[in-house]
């Protein structure tokens, strides 16, 4: 039992840190957040697992991490009033054609992250855009502005 609760108390703590760390599209993160997110997962195992080598312990872990996964999916799906709080709110990051400063600074992405994001999608300058929304998932939707 002991094994279940610390990988409870992990997986919230991972899912804490996540939320807070924020959003950041797995294709456009630097070489050290990528290390970083290695380190944490090595330091929560050890703290999950202690010495406990075995497959039953393995097998509990595994099995807590999944079902913590599942519930808190189906909790943002079952109870909509919770879903800002798990999953997190798109947030407007360009509105015609103008960057949104407060809201960039906030999600910590640069204009030049912004600018090749628009490119990637298409979109030589942000003056081209009409809405840009930082999805829930990390990425960027561009809507373009209408051509009449």
């Amino acid at each position: 039992m002991d094994l279940v609760i610390r990988a409870a108390v992990a997986f919230l703590f991972v899912y804490l840190l996540t939320r807070v760390i924020g959003r950041r599209e797995l294709s456009s993160m630097q070489p050290f957040d990528l290390i970083l997110l290695v380190m944490i997962g090595d330091l929560v195992q050890q703290g999950v697992t202690q010495n406990d080598f075995s497959v039953t312990g393995s097998l509990l872990v595994g099995s807590t991490i999944a079902l913590m996964t599942v519930g808190v999916s189906y909790a943002s799906f079952r109870f909509p009033r919770l879903r800002p709080t798990l999953d997190g709110e798109p947030v407007i990051v360009v509105e015609d054609g103008k960057p949104i400063d407060r809201n960039l600074r906030r999600n910590r992405i640069t204009l030049e992250e912004l600018a090749a994001a628009a490119r990637q999608n298409g979109l030589d300058t942000l003056d081209k855009v009409k809405w840009a929304v930082l999805e829930t998932n990390g990425r960027i939707s561009f809507i373009p502005k209408s051509r009449s």
